[in-house]
């Protein structure tokens, strides 16, 4: 009997684990044995977990946060077993999963934004009226950005949320904001300089390097034309060539709020990009801003649910 594979594109982990494989057809097996472990980091290897499984693919719940997993797979026919699949490492989020959706009531623009019924995905429409009165413009327009938060916020703990930026975006901003900061934005949204803007002004004060320092009530990072942009930082080289870097497919937000930190994460490979000190002495809320065309799409959590309907697609 030949020797199933792990899909390794189909097989992820957010909330919990989902782990995909396929099988020839012609040893169709009567059923397959799914094994997991944790890989601590002196190597030690832990017994392996089992679960039976009917089918090709396994939601596997309560892994612990921060750490790495080894799953592998093999087949069963009558009395038969197949040698074991490749194994695939995955590392797990960095602290649990925050659940949430897009707020359609604070500060949501109607006019810019389209939310979707589930409130999980966002898209920005600024600009079309812009283009329908573009004959009139002759002198240079300002483009405020609009934003959209979180409906839930967050007052303590470790907090982990994972989304994704639709490629044709040209601005989008992601992170973290506390609800002083974000009702100042919110009440004069045409007049709020862009937060990157606060922090760097553009002029060789020196004032900048006192904020970059200074821990502030928001983080917000720019991603846009397929790119991550870094913010600039006293510490490290802000040549632009180290400060850009790919869009990862799905971008994870992660805030210690007790310890008042908050890091952007490749979700591909669980690696963090970037990590900065945040106030946060107010409760604080994820925070999206869009500007020009652009979408957002939150991850849907690992369910039972999710893998019946991935396998109806």
């Amino acid at each position: 009997i030949d020797v199933p594979e792990i899909n390794e594109e189909q097989s992820k982990v957010y909330n919990n684990a989902l782990i995909n494989w396929h099988h020839p057809e012609k040893d169709k097996a009567d059923s397959y044995v799914l094994e997991y472990r944790k890989i601590n980091r002196d190597e030690e290897m832990l017994s392996w977990n089992e679960i039976e499984v009917c089918g090709t693919s396994k939601v596997i719940s309560d892994l612990e946060s921060n750490c790495n997993y080894a799953f592998r797979v093999r087949a069963y026919k009558g009395s038969i077993c197949s040698p074991c699949s490749r194994e695939l490492i995955l590392h797990t989020p960095p602290a649990p999963v925050f659940s949430f959706l897009f707020d359609e009531k604070c500060g949501y623009n109607n006019e810019h934004l389209l939310l979707n019924l589930k409130r999980d995905r966002v898209e920005s429409r600024a600009g079309f009226n812009l283009l329908l009165a573009a004959e009139r413009i002759q002198v240079g327009y300002f483009t405020s950005l609009d934003y959209i938060i979180g409906d839930v916020g967050i007052t303590k703990g470790k907090h982990f949320w994972a989304f994704r930026v639709e490629p044709y975006s040209y601005l989008v901003k992601v992170g973290v904001a506390s609800s002083d900061k974000l009702q100042e934005w919110l009440r004069s949204p045409r007049d709020a300089v862009s937060p990157r803007y606060e922090q760097d002004s553009g002029h060789d004060s020196g004032s900048e390097d006192t904020c970059f320092d200074s821990s502030q009530p928001f983080t917000l990072v720019t991603i846009g034309m397929k790119k991550f942009f870094i913010p600039k930082s006293p510490t490290s080289s802000n040549e632009p060539e180290n400060r850009v870097l790919p869009m990862p497919t799905s971008i994870g937000v992660f805030l210690d709020y007790d310890k008042g930190k908050v890091g952007f994460y490749d979700m591909d490979h669980m690696k963090c990009l970037y990590e900065r000190q945040v106030d946060c002495s107010h409760t604080m809320y994820p925070a999206f801003a869009l500007m020009g065309s652009g979408g957002i799409q939150l991850e849907e959590p690992i369910t039972a649910t999710y893998l019946e309907y991935q396998e109806t697609m």
